[in-house]
């Protein structure tokens, strides 16, 4: 029996690292979950086909839908950034979302609510600076990725949707991103910190993330950006003595900034040297608690590992 307050809600990368935790806890809530997927479908299943690339989203496909989650976007840390790899970065947010918040807004009733991913590189390379939804944009590739990002999901709010932006931080995993990259180094005894190791970084558990996007399709106060990070961003330094400390190994070759630059190219600048300090203001005031607001209670989570 469904619940009174279940809806049917289409997720968009809902086979990716946090599509598919999400869509898992989804149906136990006892909604029901429909995929937009990239290959045709079977004639009985409840999954809709789309084509981002191509602009191919039938509205018809989302009749009855309540609710929608939009996750899905290019692996921005698969491969150096070419001139060709940030353009498909860029157009793979960009016309994802619109493409999405479009077929919502033609529907006759449109649906509740929509949830679209971002990202804290909204932000930009702030150093210490306590960021909160507040803040104003920062500058560099990512920085405009996210903006351009954003504004895509205009078509749905336009059209009277309550649309959450979620900037995530970096998604704590071993199944997956930069935590499962590390793993194998760390468990070596070969991790370190990278640069200076001053550098924030803004994350979150993936069980909690999972619990932020329930919480914003169910909050109906959300509305606009919504940071998704833990409520203790950890700098470089911490992430590194803190995974150690977990995994009981030594954490000492660091990665020299130039070796990371030479490495991965702007990449690194953006993404492994960046500092940002991102606190989930509007979320906390929405009433949400986190089950692992900690690094060292995330990891040992995560890693299964008790203190």
């Amino acid at each position: 029996m469904r619940r009174a307050d279940s809806m049917d809600v289409i997720v968009s990368g809902a086979t990716g690292l946090v599509g598919s935790v999400l869509t898992r806890n989804l149906a136990a809530a006892g909604h029901r979950v429909r995929r937009l997927v990239r290959v045709p479908p079977a004639p009985n299943s409840r999954d809709v086909f789309w084509d981002p690339g191509r602009g191919v989203l039938d509205p018809a496909s989302l009749r009855g839908v309540e609710a929608a989650v939009h996750l899905a976007g290019e692996n921005i840390a698969a491969g150096r950034w070419t001139e060709a790899k940030k353009n498909s970065i860029r157009e793979s947010r960009t016309r994802g979302t619109r493409l999405v918040a479009e077929a919502l807004a033609r529907l006759s009733p449109p649906p509740r609510v929509l949830v679209s991913a971002s990202a804290v590189g909204y932000y930009g390379s702030r150093g210490s600076e306590v960021l909160t939804e507040r803040s104003v944009p920062g500058r560099g590739f990512l920085a405009e990725v996210c903006r351009d990002w954003e504004a895509a999901s205009a078509p749905a709010s336009a059209a009277g949707i309550r649309t959450v932006t979620l900037r995530f931080g970096v998604v704590l995993s071993p199944d997956g991103g930069m935590l499962a990259k590390v793993l194998v180094p760390f468990r070596l005894g070969l991790g370190g910190r990278v640069g200076n190791g001053e550098q924030f970084m803004s994350w979150i558990e993936i069980g909690d993330l999972a619990r932020v996007i329930e919480h914003a399709l169910e909050t109906h106060s959300l509305s606009g950006a919504v940071n998704a990070v833990s409520p203790h961003p950890a700098t470089n330094r911490e992430f590194t003595e803190t995974l150690g400390r977990v995994l009981s190994r030594p954490t000492v070759f660091p990665v020299p900034a130039l070796g990371a630059r030479l490495a991965f190219g702007e990449m690194a600048e953006e993404m492994l040297l960046a500092s940002t300090r991102v606190e989930p203001e509007r979320l906390l005031d929405s009433g949400f608690v986190f089950r692992y607001p900690t690094l060292e209670s995330a990891l040992r989570h995560l890693l299964m590992r008790k203190s």
